[in-house]
């Protein structure tokens, strides 16, 4: 059976989620003390083919969007990288962390420390240009970058030869699950075991803030000759009537034999601010991983637990449900031909650059804007 959600585009989906929360959902305290309305569960579904996924019923902030998945995928868990490249959407907590601590520092009285505390904008300035302030105060723990690259250290027993005679030895490396998930993909694609989880028991008290989007999984599935007879016509134009479209010959031209989707799990969805940011970084996450391995990006899912608007986004929320999901279409991602695709991951983010990932076409209605609760 075919779930009609499958034929909605994705403002469709969002605003009609929105509106059951608004209008369903359950009032609910929060560690923010803002106060959100909530339900248990929503799924929103996209096919690719359909262009790109960024909500059109307000713009999405595309280089924040990108900044951030890229840094997610170098490893970094601290905000000076980000901050460097014009995203402060970490800062919050950071600079939250940093007041938290401050105040109780253990000299001065209070309200000394207080005329002494930076503002959040001084904060960021102290970040990008105080090494040492960005390597105590930047740091946000063990959080995705440090989940999806480095997760743990193994041990292997290992043997080196010296002097003809074997020398037996421990060695320990970092586990990269993104790495993992690229080379499952190459190399056993049908695996269902290609699962990516930044929820990490052991250190979850170390991080500023639990991952709310906490693990993803990747699926394949094999592509008839006659799509990629048309991804073939895609890649060269007309120049496909005077060449053989035997698969011998697509395999020649490197035309992909495989849809790659993906399917992620988040625990608590700001539905305002993060989930349509959450949703074009999954999408973005998909396509790049789909091109490393030469892939076709097939289907996106999102599977969303607590959904809550926070009390003080519902009027904004009301403005973006009266906006038209139909009046725009979704945009194209064109991603830049300098980078150094299909090595692993660590060649691509060697060689590729922030303006690498454009989207061309998007079309929305102006941004709507929201306080962040940190």
């Amino acid at each position: 059976m075919i779930n009609k959600r499958d034929n909605m585009n994705i403002d469709v989906q969002y605003l009609a989620i929105a509106k059951s929360i608004l209008e369903n959902g359950t009032e609910k305290k929060d560690r923010t003390l803002t106060g959100t309305k909530s339900i248990f569960s929503a799924q929103i579904k996209h096919d690719m083919k359909e262009g790109f996924p960024l909500l059109t019923t307000k713009r999405v902030y595309w280089k924040g969007v990108v900044t951030e998945l890229i840094w997610f995928l170098r490893g970094e868990t601290n905000i000076k990288w980000l901050v460097e490249n014009g995203n402060n959407i970490w800062v919050g907590d950071s600079y939250k962390n940093y007041l938290t601590n401050f105040k109780n520092d253990l000299y001065g009285s209070q309200a000394s420390r207080l005329l002494e505390c930076p503002t959040q904008e001084e904060f960021i300035e102290k970040i990008k240009t105080d090494d040492e302030f960005s390597n105590k105060w930047g740091e946000l723990g063990p959080i995705y970058g440090k989940q999806w690259r480095k997760v743990g250290r193994v041990k292997k027993n290992a043997v080196a030869w010296e002097h003809g005679a074997p020398t037996h030895y421990e060695e320990s490396y970092d586990i990269d699950q993104i790495q993992n998930a690229i080379h499952t993909l190459k190399t056993n694609p049908d695996s269902r075991r290609i699962i990516v989880n930044a929820w990490n028991v052991s250190e979850i008290g170390k991080m500023v803030l639990p991952p709310c989007h906490w693990a993803f999984e990747l699926y394949t599935e094999e592509l008839t000759d006659v799509e990629r007879v048309e991804l073939y016509k895609q890649k060269i134009g007309h120049f496909w009537l005077l060449l053989p479209l035997t698969p011998q010959h697509l395999d020649t031209q490197e035309i992909p034999k495989r849809r790659l989707s993906l399917k992620w799990h988040q625990r608590s969805c700001d539905f305002f601010l993060g989930v349509p940011f959450n949703i074009a970084s999954y999408a973005l996450l998909l396509e790049i991983l789909s091109k490393e391995v030469n892939m076709v990006p097939g289907t996106l899912v999102g599977d969303l637990t607590n959904v809550h608007i926070y009390n003080n986004h519902i009027e904004q929320m009301e403005e973006q449900i009266s906006r038209d999901p139909h009046k725009h279409k979704y945009p194209k991602l064109v991603i830049g031909n300098n980078t150094n695709w299909g090595n692993g991951i660590d060649e691509m983010l060697g060689s590729v650059l922030i303006s690498d990932f454009q989207v061309e076409g998007y079309e929305s209605y102006p941004p709507i804007k929201g306080e962040l609760s940190n």
